[in-house]
């Protein structure tokens, strides 16, 4: 079963103080745990994380969401869930639509279930929507399948699933190597529709974090089919956590 009894939230947020503790209350009244990953904020991000009544993980010094989320879901696995749901501090997710996550992934048998805002696309920003269609046709094109919304943060991970995979990138591409890295391993994914909500402020840069993107488009991104077939996965490694660069909010 795929529910809030084996299910956390992983937040990776950055100078996220004036949004993050409303976004931690609505996950609290649909789950029972909140992990807030403070990747170097110079603001109350920590603070207001933590009186919200999310557990706050903390690096001393920003290292990119990429890193953020590893540092999130090892944690969350320690823990012993099963699944964890990741989104962004910002507010442009809405914690009402994760039932239809658990939904989907209880039909579907998906390790990885990925919110889908192009139903809604025109609530986006002009050149966010651009970059994250162009992106999707690219990663759609390599995996042999149509993949809405590649981009988007909003996503139920299997942990298992998650411990097999050797993920490499450390910034913003870490939604699209998540992706190809559960395809490529015979690890179903599916989309299911979500709210777009709208917001002024982004911490990407269009231009420097395309370019990154496209790095690692060249560079390291897997090619070839994906396996028909899809093998459950085996059980999960010790997760790679670090102490000395992750300390508890206080």
């Amino acid at each position: 079963m795929v529910g809030p009894d084996n299910c956390i939230a992983v937040i990776p947020c950055f100078n996220e103080g004036r949004t993050v503790a409303a976004v931690v209350a609505a996950l609290r009244r649909q789950l029972p745990a909140v992990l807030v990953v403070d990747d170097g904020s110079t603001d109350a991000t920590a603070t207001e994380a933590g009186v919200a009544g999310a557990t706050v993980l903390r690096h001393p010094r920003n290292r990119g969401k990429g890193a953020a989320v590893k540092t999130g879901m090892a944690e969350a696995a320690r823990r012993g869930f099963e699944w964890a749901v990741l989104l962004d501090g910002d507010g442009q997710h809405d914690a009402d639509d994760l039932p239809a996550f658990w939904q989907s992934a209880q039909r579907t048998g998906a390790r990885l279930v990925i919110g889908n805002r192009m139903p809604a696309a025109a609530a986006m920003p002009w050149l966010r929507r651009q970059v994250n269609r162009w992106m999707s046709r690219q990663l759609s094109r390599r995996a042999g399948q149509t993949l809405p919304d590649t981009q988007c943060g909003f996503r139920l991970v299997h942990l298992p699933t998650w411990g097999t995979l050797a993920l490499r990138t450390e910034r913003y591409e870490i939604e699209s190597e998540m992706l190809l890295a559960f395809l490529t391993a015979g690890a179903p994914v599916t989309f299911v529709p979500i709210q777009t909500i709208s917001r002024r402020g982004s911490h990407i840069h269009p231009v420097t974090d395309s370019l990154r993107w496209w790095r690692w488009w060249r560079q390291g991104a897997p090619a070839g089919c994906v396996p028909e077939k899809h093998p459950q996965p085996g059980p999960l490694p010790p997760p790679e956590f670090s102490s000395p660069a992750v300390s508890g909010a206080k």
